[in-house]
């Protein structure tokens, strides 16, 4: 026998919500990682340009260019962790190319940044003439 005041959800109810919820979590995760994504390179962008006017200063004092441990130390080491030749932050690897001498350091520097997400390769490049490229997976429109 039914009862006429029966309060509740049924099952079909229930899993139409499911499903729904489904959904909305089958659209919103991507677009929720494309967005921390793209914050997680804004902010390497603004650390090589951090890097760029550091090196600025350090060529008026050295008549050279530096390298990433001393870019580092003359940022209190705020830029990331160095070890060996490559320096660390978030999950980007910073590289400078191998066996640099100071000699080729009055001339001339590139720092890499590259970083696996997903992937996906991205890599930016920054050079002596301050500016910072994005490379892989192709240029970033809004690079200087």
């Amino acid at each position: 026998m039914k009862k006429k005041n029966e309060k509740g959800f049924s099952l079909v109810e229930l899993l139409i919500v499911v499903v729904i919820i489904g959904v909305i979590a089958a659209i919103a995760v991507p677009a929720f990682q494309r967005g921390i994504t793209a914050a997680e390179n804004r902010s390497i962008f603004a650390t090589m340009r951090v890097m760029a006017s550091t090196q600025a200063t350090f060529f008026s004092q050295k008549q050279r260019f530096a390298r990433l441990a001393e870019l580092n130390t003359m940022q209190g080491g705020g830029l990331g962790t160095v070890v060996g030749d490559q320096m660390f932050r978030h999950k980007f690897v910073f590289e400078m190319p191998p066996g640099v001498t100071d000699a080729e350091l009055r001339d001339e520097y590139s720092i890499t940044a590259s970083r696996d997400a997903g992937g996906i390769l991205y890599v930016f490049v920054l050079t002596q003439d301050g500016r910072i490229v994005r490379t892989s997976p192709g240029p970033d429109p809004d690079s200087q």
